[in-house]
C-alpha cells in the first residue's frame, strides 16, 4: 500500500504555501478589479432588474486572485469554512493573507473564518485590512455591522449596515438588521 505524501490538512496548506511562495514571489496577488465599476453601479441601483448578474460577477472576480495557488488556498479556506473547521479555514487562510497581501478576499475570507471561531478582534482587524484594499466590500461591511451588534455597539452597526446596503441594497438581511436596530434605538419594542 502507498502512503499518501501529505496525510495532515495543515500539511497540504504548509505545501501550498510552499508552492505559492514560489510561484507567486516578487509579484503581487490581488483580485481581477479593473472595470468593476459599471458592475457596482448596476448593483447599487435598486430597481435594476440585472443586479444578481452584476453581483455575480462582481464576486467571481474578488475570488480570482491571478495565481491558481492562491486561488485553492481560498478555495480550502471556503471549504473548511463550510464544514465549520475554522481552525483549518484560519491556517489555509493565514498562508493566503501571508503570500498574497494585496488579495481583499483572502482577508475577508479568514475574517468571516474568526468570526465563526467568536474570536471578533482578529476578524475586525481583517475587515479592515479588507476595507483598505476593497473600500467597496458590502460583504465585510456586512459582517462588521454583524460584530458590533453582537458586541452592543448598535451605533457603529448601523453605520455599518447602512454603508453595506448602499454599496449592495438586494441584501434582505442586511436591510432587516438596518430596521431593527433603527427601531431599537428609537425605542420602539420589536
Amino acid at each position: 500500500m502507498v502512503e499518501p505524501l501529505v496525510t495532515n490538512k495543515y500539511a497540504v496548506t504548509a505545501f501550498l504555501t510552499l508552492l505559492a511562495g514560489a510561484v507567486a514571489f516578487g509579484t503581487p496577488v490581488r483580485a481581477e478589479t479593473a472595470g468593476l465599476e459599471q458592475y457596482f453601479t448596476e448593483l447599487a441601483d435598486p430597481a435594476n432588474p440585472a443586479w444578481a448578474r452584476a453581483e455575480s460577477d462582481i464576486r467571481r472576480a474578488w475570488s480570482r486572485s491571478g495565481s491558481p495557488a492562491m486561488d485553492l488556498l481560498l478555495k480550502r479556506g471556503q471549504a473548511a469554512i463550510d464544514e465549520g473547521d475554522y481552525e483549518a479555514a484560519i491556517a489555509h487562510l493565514t498562508a493566503l493573507t501571508d503570500h498574497a497581501p494585496d488579495f481583499a478576499e483572502g482577508w475577508n475570507a479568514r475574517a468571516t473564518a474568526y468570526f465563526m471561531a467568536g474570536q471578533f478582534g482578529p476578524s475586525i482587524e481583517d475587515v479592515a485590512k479588507t476595507l483598505s484594499l476593497e473600500p467597496r466590500h458590502w460583504g465585510a461591511l456586512a459582517g462588521l455591522g454583524a460584530m458590533f451588534e453582537d458586541m452592543g455597539q448598535r451605533t457603529r452597526a448601523l453605520a455599518a449596515f447602512k454603508a453595506s446596503f448602499a454599496l449592495n441594497p438586494h441584501q434582505q438581511d442586511v436591510k432587516d438588521a438596518i430596521d431593527r436596530l433603527q427601531q431599537e434605538m428609537a425605542g420602539v419594542a420589536l
